[in-house]
């Protein structure tokens, strides 16, 4: 499983000089978030973090999938001395598991933006069918990461092509690496248009469908299924 432990772990700070020199209380300059979807299953937001200033300390009480949407760097302090470094591409979905008290800290020299999705209680679907698009577009569909909370996978559609008739079982994250302008064909043979840009959100119900890109350019998404 692809985990956000893609990181160096370093016993770094003793539990004194955390004391002695704690972080600045309060939002940290240079951080802003908007609440892309918020439901019983899942909440997500959207978080632009400038470089080089310190979040106040914080805690991660539930289980996460991050959705990295700029490359970069970031270094999180723990309160009882731990240093986690994670380094990310853009486009990359993580896990990141609940965790103590920390404070973190953006490393490279741009402002990164990330896509955190909260895991709240299950969904109780299971996203096993005889359509499921991991099994019957490989081409285009690719699993990224899976767990007994959630399957993550990733979307890729060259421009003009095509995917074949597939089911969404559980509803579903839809997390917009590129712009889409696709013809969406349900199972009852209606169609429709669908458009999104880059760096949209939504959340996504339960579907089968045909789908067709439009564009003369690629597509790529990230698609997150609380299971």
């Amino acid at each position: 499983m692809k985990t956000a432990l893609k990181v160096t772990l370093v016993v770094a700070l003793a539990n004194a000089t955390w004391a002695q020199n704690p972080p600045a209380k309060g939002t940290a300059a240079g951080r802003t978030s908007s609440s892309a979807v918020d439901n019983e299953y899942i909440r997500v937001t959207k978080v632009t973090q400038a470089p080089h200033q310190k979040t106040r300390p914080h805690q991660h009480k539930t289980n996460r999938v991050m959705v990295y949407l700029t490359p970069g760097t970031q270094v999180n302090e723990y309160q009882d001395g731990k240093k986690e470094v994670l380094e990310f591409k853009a486009g990359e979905p993580l896990w990141s598991a609940a965790g103590g008290i920390h404070v973190a800290e953006v490393t490279s020299e741009q402002p990164i933006t990330i896509v955190e999705m909260e895991l709240r209680k299950p969904s109780g679907k299971n996203p096993a069918t005889m359509l499921a698009p991991l099994k019957v577009d490989a081409r285009h569909y690719k699993l990224e990461f899976e767990n007994n909370q959630v399957r993550v996978f990733r979307v890729k559609i060259g421009a003009h092509e095509s995917a074949p008739l597939h089911e969404h079982v559980p509803n579903r994250v839809v997390v917009y690496l590129t712009d889409q302008n696709f013809r969406v064909t349900g199972a009852d043979g209606k169609a429709e248009t669908q458009i999104r840009h880059a760096g949209d959100i939504v959340w996504a119900e339960a579907a089968k469908h045909q789908e067709q890109n439009l564009r003369d350019k690629p597509f790529e998404a990230i698609v997150v299924e609380p299971k």
